[in-house]
């Protein structure tokens, strides 16, 4: 599935490197810093890794008679660097690469097909977080577990799912993993690429996977169980219960906060009064994190020792990474309401082009093997889009077929026999010889 992964090195930074991430520069543009910097901790000392702190907000304005929103502050600076892993090797950083131009590829074609009418349903792009979706679930291991979310499609092509899987699932093929009888990303799969799928109600995964976790360890074994939520919908009452449980149960939950900077029309300096949301990991009591969305290297690290940290035993992590939603909430939503300013400024960003540039700079790649990859990549996507479009759309007789889950399902233990200590009362009728009749 992926690049075996480098043994885990623990960094932590001294106070004296500590500085606080509400400092900015006088012209408004943001504090900007070097690909060597240490990290940096906000003012509620949450751990801050990335190397360019914004300056910059919305404010409403009502112009001849219409409301709209417009950015105030400095959006003409130009991106950092990244930030160089502490653990990804060369062919690490290329593969997640590659997977980013996959996730990429695949939705632009996705697009494509719901312009032709050949799509079921509606389209949700993650332009603009490949980086995010990608080294994110490239920083789990076999028998971790995985939540995605609609704009998470680049995970599954991390966990295993190729890139016809996801267009017949849109087309509604029969070869779609659900056979023809769900739309868009909803799918997952238990048994290979541990994988749950994704549910409508925001927030209802959180639970989910703290209960995978929780099963997990039950079997005797912890695992990482890696799920996303948006800044929307972090304030639903399922994420704080789920993402609670998680935390107090010590559930090695990993919660990616994308702080993509709209909930649907909603811009987040809207929705909540703190200034960044991985503040709230301190209510729940558990390690929280910073990272810049569009700088696959930070994620990577940051979901890498959550990771770690889950294996141990030590419980849940809430990571905050912020980008842009560089679409609407859909095919169907222009993004009127966004201000074309921010679309600008995160365009600069894109996570894609940084790592690109980030790979010939250090000279991991040529620019003749960059060519030939982007090839290879595009090949790919050109023979799934083929195959799934020359695929055959379900029987109507088979419609209700694999849609419930009746007593003859048997779903096995995933880690082994559940373990458990007995009680006083189970060891007291077991000397007794007490019999229970139902």
């Amino acid at each position: 599935m992926k690049a075996k992964l480098n043994k885990a090195r623990e960094k932590s930074a001294s106070p004296a490197e500590r500085s606080h991430s509400g400092t900015h520069s006088a012209n408004g543009a943001g504090t900007k810093f070097k690909s060597g910097e240490p990290i940096r901790f906000n003012s509620h000392g949450i751990p801050d890794y990335r190397l360019e702190v914004p300056d910059f907000h919305t404010v409403e304005e009502w112009v001849d008679g219409e409301f709209r929103y417009k950015v105030e502050g400095d959006l003409s600076v130009e991106p950092p660097p990244l930030r160089d892993s502490k653990y990804l090797n060369k062919e690490q950083t290329i593969d997640i690469y590659r997977y980013m131009l996959l996730n990429r590829k695949m939705e632009q074609t996705l697009e494509n097909l719901f312009k032709q009418q050949k799509v079921v349903g509606g389209v949700y792009l993650g332009l603009g977080q490949e980086g995010c979706s990608c080294a994110s679930a490239y920083g789990l291991r076999e028998g971790d577990w995985i939540g995605p979310m609609i704009r998470n499609q680049g995970a599954l092509l991390v966990r295993g799912f190729k890139p016809r899987d996801v267009m017949m699932q849109y087309m509604a093929k029969s070869g779609a993993p659900t056979g023809g009888r769900d739309a868009g990303s909803h799918f997952g799969d238990k048994h290979k690429h541990h994988i749950a799928a994704p549910i409508s109600m925001l927030g209802d995964l959180i639970p989910v996977l703290a209960g995978v976790a929780l099963g997990a360890r039950m079997q005797g074994k912890n695992i990482a169980c890696l799920t996303w939520v948006g800044d929307g919908g972090q304030s639903t009452g399922p994420t704080y219960e789920g993402f609670n449980f998680a935390a107090v149960q010590k559930l090695g939950v990993i919660l990616i906060v994308e702080n993509n900077l709209w909930a649907y029309s909603t811009p987040v300096d809207r929705q909540v009064a703190c200034r960044d949301l991985a503040d709230r990991a301190i209510g729940y009591g558990v390690p929280g994190f910073i990272v810049d969305g569009t700088d696959p290297n930070q994620v990577y690290d940051v979901t890498y020792e959550a990771a770690q940290r889950a294996y141990a035993g030590e419980g849940a992590t809430l990571i905050e990474a912020k980008m842009m939603r560089m679409r609407g909430h859909a095919m169907h939503d222009a993004a009127a309401y966004v201000p074309k300013d921010y679309f600008e400024y995160w365009k600069k960003r894109d996570p894609i082009v940084r790592m690109e540039k980030y790979l010939l700079e250090k000279r991991w790649l040529s620019e003749k093997e960059n060519t030939a990859l982007i090839a290879a990549v595009q090949k790919q996507i050109d023979e799934d889009r083929d195959f799934a479009d020359a695929s055959p759309y379900p029987e109507g007789s088979t419609a209700g077929e694999r849609v419930f889950c009746d007593n003859a399902v048997e779903i096995g233990f995933g880690y082994g026999k559940p373990k458990f200590k007995k009680s006083d009362k189970q060891r007291a009728a077991k000397s007794t010889g007490a019999v229970h009749l139902s």
